[in-house]
């Protein structure tokens, strides 16, 4: 061991948790000194035997090093014009950090235990999960094994010390039914997403806020829970229209589903929006393609990327993050989809 690594007046030494975690000084000494080429079992092995050993152990001298090693992403999702942008986007910003990417995609991906086995991988320094449908425990898992991760988009609430970046889902949505309420509208159906899914949750919730500031409540019998795609949007919008009092706007839960409605629209013969608006959320390319083009809420895709990196950056360079669950703000963009209410 360098004399100067470590001061230990009164403490338990180096050698105390070398012997009483059965590795080597020179691994403690790494751990301790912040170095990354130690596998991060071993350096919670040595973590957690500095914690239980009697005294508060031998100390760190100066800053700790940024741990080494490369990010790993987890998306497990086609990687369409939604998924890919943020994948794209955090591929570009690990290129600015001197990181390499390793990728974790596609649908076939959710059948993986991956998360349970991160912190025994060498080489991965932390991890990018985008929208993962692991359960809370496995998350809860993840984080009790010290193994640096930052959530993209959760779809459950995410536990208070685990950093996580998410879009303004409810403020969004509550833009996007004022702008409805606004134009006259007062029936408005939606096309929610799966109920256990925390943006359903939020934008439900911005969805009865607008209803509210116009006076009205909320429906029940006007929300369909739904994956969101375009053909189970479709089935649900038609629903919907087939109600003996019809909705007068549609909102999807994304631009997929939105698609869907103007799908069920056209097959029961009507005009968006001279006879029923219809709006989805996301602003992905395909709401520039339909025919209207969609009324939606943009979403920061490549900025949530962006600041997912940077969250996961600063957690590898040991800093402190105060602001672990960070919204970051939507945009209403109008298009040609919705209209005043039909008289």
């Amino acid at each position: 061991m360098k004399q100067g690594d470590v001061t230990n007046s009164g403490r338990n030494t180096v050698r105390d948790v070398a012997a009483a975690a059965g590795v080597s000084i020179a691994t403690v000494s790494r751990v301790l000194n912040g170095r990354g080429n130690v596998a991060p079992e071993t350096r919670e092995l040595v973590e957690s035997t500095v914690a239980r050993l009697r005294g508060p152990g031998p100390r760190p001298r100066g800053p700790a090093r940024p741990i080494a090693g490369s990010i790993f992403v987890r998306c497990p999702y086609v990687l369409t014009d939604y998924f890919g942008v943020i994948v794209s986007s955090i591929a570009d910003t690990l290129l600015l950090y001197g990181r390499q990417l390793v990728l974790d995609a596609g649908e076939s991906a959710q059948r993986s235990p991956a998360l349970a086995k991160l912190p025994g991988r060498s080489g991965l320094a932390g991890a990018v999960l985008i929208l993962p449908p692991e359960s809370a425990a496995d998350i809860e898992a993840l984080r009790a094994h010290r193994f640096p991760f930052v959530v993209v988009d959760p779809r459950l609430p995410p536990p208070r010390d685990v950093a996580a970046v998410s879009a303004a889902h409810a403020a969004g949505a509550r833009s996007l039914t004022a702008h409805l309420t606004w134009l006259g509208h007062r029936r408005i159906g939606v096309v929610a997403g799966p109920r256990e899914w925390l943006a359903s949750d939020a934008r439900l919730a911005g969805h009865s806020a607008a209803l509210a500031d116009a006076g009205v409540l909320s429906a029940p019998g006007l929300i369909r829970h739904v994956e969101p795609t375009v053909e189970w949007g479709r089935r649900a919008a038609g629903e919907l229209l087939d109600l003996p009092e019809r909705p007068t706007a549609l909102v999807g839960f994304n631009d997929k589903a939105a698609v869907g409605a103007l799908q069920a629209a056209a097959a029961r013969g009507l005009r968006v929006p001279h006879d029923v608006s219809v709006a989805g959320f996301d602003d992905i390319d395909l709401s520039r393609a339909t025919s209207p083009t969609l009324t939606t809420v943009r979403q920061p895709l490549a900025e949530l990327g962006r600041m997912a990196v940077s969250l996961l950056a600063r957690l590898l360079e040991r800093h402190e993050l105060e602001a672990l669950h960070v919204e970051l703000a939507t945009e209403l963009v109008v298009r040609d989809s919705t209209d005043r209410v039909p008289r």
